[in-house]
């Protein structure tokens, strides 16, 4: 008798979405990190080669969505605030997602801040 096993490949790495929305149009600054790096140390040494900085328009309807993938989601990080432009309060809200599913959202006054370990 003979068995046969079928291996299923397992992409690489896993599907990780930041989300930023406001209840008001308002222009934010965010930070995430796009890629992630082998260590601590090497994320210290050079971080311009992970974490990204911008500006971005979010507003009802409009959100800011990033999509990575990362081998190591505990790495996954997303802030959004200090806006630049808004009238009143934008309350950012942030989320992030892992393969599909929300692992953590934050709300703030002027800023949220979503991790999945202490920076």
């Amino acid at each position: 008798m003979s068995t046969h096993a079928t291996a299923i490949a397992e992409p690489d790495g896993h599907q990780v979405q930041y989300t930023i929305t406001s209840g008001q149009e308002a222009t934010l600054s965010v930070s995430y990190l796009a890629a992630d790096p082998a260590s601590k140390a090497a994320l210290d040494a050079n971080p311009d080669a992970y974490l990204r900085n911008e500006r971005i328009g979010v507003g009802p309807g409009a959100p800011w969505v990033f999509t990575t993938t990362l081998n190591d989601t505990s790495w996954a990080y997303v802030m959004a605030g200090g806006a630049a432009r808004y009238n009143g309060t934008p309350n950012p809200h942030c989320e992030i997602a892992v393969d599909g599913n929300v692992v953590m959202q934050q709300d703030g006054e002027t800023a949220a801040t979503c991790a999945l370990k202490p920076w």
